[in-house]
């Protein structure tokens, strides 16, 4: 479902602010520290499995649209536009510098700037994003699968896939 927003309304300068207040915490938290950064993240995602762990350098755009399942992990400079949710099951692995990107805007040059959309994202279990990929709007990746490194993800990847590329094709099956 795609969902529409204006961009620069008072009510989303809030959220957002928020959500920066608490990244800017939780990337500022020392490494030995992940007691406090768990009670962030906590703080911060709508909702949050058991032992999530995620590496500084941490940003998204609200927070609240975030669900992560049990046992997640993301690496360094993990990036989510969080204007639509983003689901991500349990024992899931990100590597470092991925991007999850719900929003977008119109390919009409006229007022791009002033609005947008954002498309869910939905990651099942046990899935393992490689190093350096995005991931774009509205794309589902199914249980079991893995994302190479460097992909850039454009369409739906099936249960038990390997995807590589850009944009990611099917390698092979599990």
């Amino acid at each position: 479902m795609k969902i529409y927003y204006e961009r620069g309304t008072q009510e989303l300068r809030m959220k957002n602010l928020r959500a920066h207040k608490l990244v800017q915490e939780f990337n500022n938290c020392a490494i030995e520290v992940s007691l406090k950064k768990e009670k962030i993240i906590n703080e911060l995602f709508g909702t949050v499995g058991v032992n999530p762990s995620i590496e500084h350098n941490f940003h998204c755009d609200l927070g609240y649209n975030i669900h992560v399942g049990n046992h997640f992990y993301a690496g360094y400079n993990f990036t989510i536009l969080d204007m639509a949710e983003v689901r991500i099951g349990d024992n899931c692995m990100i590597g470092p510098n991925v991007g999850l990107y719900t929003a977008g805007h119109s390919i009409e040059p006229k007022d791009r700037n002033k609005s947008g959309y954002a498309i869910p994202i939905t990651i099942g279990n046990d899935v393992w994003i490689g190093g350096s990929c995005v991931i774009l709007p509205g794309i589902t990746i199914g249980d079991n699968s893995i994302i190479a490194a460097g992909s850039v993800v454009t369409k739906d990847v099936p249960t038990n896939s390997i995807v590589a590329g850009n944009p990611a094709k099917i390698m092979r099956n599990i």
